[in-house]
């Protein structure tokens, strides 16, 4: 097993951080109807993504694994809707309004992710370690 040195995983949490970060601000100029005043709660906002995508998420995906699998995966994406409530939630000057900006916001922080996370190289290919 390969474990990372701790200088690169901080590198690699501040780096996603900012990616979070990013897309929020992506979907807040994308669409009217989410509303982030300010760059604390961007940073706020990008934390609790981030926070709620590497603890609760594993958490919900695990306890809804039947409906995950009987849906062919589209639980999957509430579940993102609901990571994307709960940063909305939490976060102070940050609000989604309505239904369909949800569903639209969680694709453009989806999308901005996989993107600047391809760009920075932190999507989780497996590096090859000699033995």
């Amino acid at each position: 097993m390969y474990c990372r040195p701790v200088p690169i995983l901080i590198a690699f949490f501040l780096l996603a951080w900012l990616c979070n970060a990013l897309s929020l601000a992506a979907a807040d100029w994308i669409f009217d109807s989410v509303h982030i005043d300010g760059v604390w709660p961007l940073v706020i906002g990008g934390a609790v993504l981030g926070i709620a995508n590497s603890i609760v998420k594993p958490i919900l995906t695990l306890l809804t694994l039947p409906l995950v699998i009987l849906t062919l995966g589209l639980a999957l994406f509430a579940i993102n809707v609901g990571m994307l409530a709960l940063a909305e939630w939490i976060a102070p000057d940050f609000s989604i309004d309505g239904f369909w900006t949800y569903i639209g916001a969680t694709i453009v922080v989806w999308l901005v992710n996989y993107i600047l996370h391809g760009l920075f190289g932190l999507r989780g290919e497996r590096e090859t370690v000699p033995s």
